[in-house]
């Protein structure tokens, strides 16, 4: 299994903010909308969302969410990495897609590898 560690090196994330890097990563869900994520995401899961705000980081935390992915070059809002360092929960940016994310993150869950 993939750690967040292992992710953030094979995808050349950024760390907003820095929770437990070591976790492990069964999965991940995309969505945008906090209800979905809240109805659906899974525990050990990689969120991949547009979304900036706080409260990411309190759905992140009810969910037992591994990490957050914001994509397209987005900033999480002062507050949000204030607030995910205070619950320890790690928020990673990337340059690229939602897609290509999801794509990349896909291929890396599916293979198992943690070369």
């Amino acid at each position: 299994m993939l750690t967040i560690h292992d992710i953030v090196e094979k995808l050349g994330l950024d760390v907003k903010a820095q929770g437990d890097l070591q976790k492990d990563v069964a999965g991940c869900y995309i969505s945008d909308l906090l209800s979905d994520v809240m109805a659906n995401s899974k525990d050990h899961d990689l969120w991949v969302t547009l979304q900036t705000h706080p409260n990411v980081v309190a759905v992140a935390v009810i969910k037992g969410i591994s990490g957050v992915i914001i994509t397209n070059n987005r900033t999480p809002e002062a507050e949000t990495v204030k607030k995910a360092e205070m619950e320890k929960v790690t928020i990673l940016t990337s340059p690229h897609s939602t897609f290509d994310i999801a794509g990349r993150l896909y291929q890396l869950l599916m293979s198992g590898s943690d070369k």
